[in-house]
């Protein structure tokens, strides 16, 4: 794999900041290998330069009925680890997204943000051809929208500061083997200045 860096150019009318999963439910627990903390202040960074530039924010947020009848629930040697009902708070979006009326909210019900969702619908309708994606859990939301964006032909740009694991290794493994071979990767600086610029 070529290890040139292509020069970031954003053209913020043509771009959305996608944040995958900020939510209180999913925040609580530590990420790896970057604590939670410094993803939701790297990806609220990244709102306020998208809203100064004119980029759409797109906060996503995973839920649905309260027994999930909703999500899929396949016969998986590893299942979900989550037992008995979530609090009510649990797929409210962090306050330090500091959502505004001009944000666009997508709720999703499995790890891909588009998969039974608007969020194409959005982004076709506004001109929306670049997405920005950061959030939790960089293996399986993130990675898992990033995917599905591929194959549908979205450019990407994947901010690796503002983005945590489950494990450093699978976080690591998307970040270096999965995500440059379908966009580029790069800090919330060298975003940020890209929208900006």
């Amino acid at each position: 794999m070529s290890t040139e860096v292509l020069p970031l150019s954003l053209d913020a009318k043509h771009t959305a900041v996608v944040v995958i999963d900020l939510q209180k439910g999913i925040t609580g627990r530590q990420g790896t290998p970057l604590p939670t903390t410094t993803v939701i202040a790297n990806a609220a960074r990244l709102l306020v330069a998208a809203r100064t530039a004119g980029a759409q924010p797109i906060l996503v947020h995973v839920g649905g009925a309260a027994d999930g009848s909703d999500r899929p629930r396949p016969t998986a040697d590893e299942g979900l680890r989550m037992t008995g009902a979530l609090p009510p708070d649990w797929s409210d979006l962090v306050p330090e997204l500091d959502q505004q009326p001009g944000d666009i909210v997508v709720l999703k019900r499995q790890w891909g943000a588009f998969y039974g969702t608007d969020l194409e619908l959005h982004l076709r309708r506004r001109g929306l051809t670049t997405i920005v994606l950061c959030g939790i859990a960089t293996e399986f939301g993130v990675e898992s929208t990033a995917r599905d964006a591929y194959e549908l032909g979205f450019e990407q740009v994947f901010a690796g500061d503002a983005m945590t694991g489950l494990s450093a290794e699978s976080h690591t493994n998307a970040i270096e083997r999965i995500f440059p071979r379908i966009g580029r990767v790069r800090s919330t600086d060298q975003i940020i200045a890209a929208l900006l610029g």
